[in-house]
């Protein structure tokens, strides 16, 4: 007989012990049923608990790898759920402990202005044989279908300058959302003009507040998109670590603003980062540039070298939070129970056209 669901707010009552003692032993119980999935960003509480962790493509690819576990317990944002249900088999069911956690960058661009952009473009350009539109992998499945359906394709912070080269061989320009900065950094990195790298802002009037002339000239259209985390890292910040500390590395994340990427030693993707400063000798002097969670665990890891957030203040994935230790243990505790919450299901037509733009990516990459 099925139980009953476990009810969420009697678990915030627990201590801590408490509550990591129900989680570990709902793991045991689910066993190879069931996939933790955890992002870099993810809160240390939560983080300690997935059986694998990485950046969202990643972790999406390597649960779609295990075909004994028939849920997918995603402890990151609603968007890399969704590419986890896009890649998984038909019979595996993606899990988002908390419906809230979103992503700011991914809700700046959505189907319809995206589709009405390119119904505005058309009206100057010829989309289907001069655009390839290229979506951030940080984007709903919806915007993956799209691309999917128009000749393009996805790409993460770690490719896209690689998915930009092999867009400029299909057709002349590229349509690219919703994050601009990786967009600018990324083009411009391959050589591509600063004048022909623009922005088209959706709320800015019926050509996205561009000219005619400058939409014909442009090599890049990049979406007015940003995010909210890597955003507040500020030149100021790249020149104060290099006063401060004589000989300091700068790396940074890609979806940083231009000029701080320009300013950096290094560019690198959250598997790149860590890679990079996991492979330079002790003692040597980071400030890095991203997301808090993951320059503290690197600082954990390695007290040997000089690990330094880059930016004076707080700057974390405030949704990704909202995946906390109460919500993972309900989940769980509810399957356990034959309860599934929060399912995350991307309508079959949906997935079947976002799944084209994400296999022309991997056939790319």
């Amino acid at each position: 007989m099925t139980e009953p669901p476990v009810p969420l707010e009697p678990l915030y009552d627990l201590d801590e012990v408490t509550l990591e003692g129900r989680i570990r032993r709902a793991k045991e119980q689910l066993g190879e049923r069931c996939v933790i999935l955890g992002h870099h960003y993810q809160r240390e509480e939560v983080y300690r608990f997935a059986d694998l962790t990485g950046d969202s493509l990643k972790l999406a690819r390597l649960a779609s790898q295990r075909p004994q576990a028939r849920y997918i317990v995603f402890c990151g944002v609603h968007f890399m759920a969704e590419v986890a249900d896009i890649l998984s088999a038909p019979e595996q069911i993606a899990i988002l402990p908390d419906p809230a956690a979103g992503c700011s960058m991914a809700d700046m661009a959505n189907l319809a202005d995206v589709s009405a952009t390119w119904q505005a473009m058309g009206k100057v350009l010829e989309v289907e044989r001069l655009v390839t539109p290229i979506t951030y992998v940080n984007s709903t499945a919806e915007l993956k279908a799209f691309c999917g359906d128009h000749g393009g394709t996805v790409c993460t912070s770690s490719n896209a300058e690689k998915i930009l080269r092999w867009a400029f061989a299909q057709r002349e320009k590229v349509l690219f959302f919703p994050d601009q900065h990786l967009g600018r950094i990324s083009a411009w990195r391959l050589g591509v003009p600063l004048e022909e790298i623009v922005v088209w802002d959706p709320d800015a009037g019926p050509l996205g507040g561009l000219t005619e002339e400058a939409l014909r000239r442009a090599k890049v259209i990049l979406w007015h998109g940003f995010c909210s985390v890597h955003q507040m890292f500020m030149p100021a910040h790249v020149e104060m670590f290099r006063q401060r500390i004589p000989g300091v590395q700068v790396i940074v994340h890609p979806e940083c603003a231009f000029e701080v990427c320009r300013l950096a030693d290094h560019l690198g993707s959250t598997e790149q980062i860590q890679s990079v400063v996991r492979a330079a000798p002790p003692g040597t002097q980071w400030a890095i540039g991203t997301e808090l969670n993951l320059v503290n665990r690197l600082k954990n890891e390695m007290p040997e070298k000089g690990i330094h957030f880059l930016c004076p203040t707080i700057c974390m994935c405030s949704t990704m939070f909202r995946i906390d230790p109460q919500h993972l243990c309900w989940a769980l505790e509810n399957l356990l129970a034959d309860h599934v919450v929060n399912l995350i299901s991307v309508p079959a037509r949906v997935a079947a056209s976002a799944r084209v733009a994400l296999n022309r990516m991997l056939a790319v990459v």
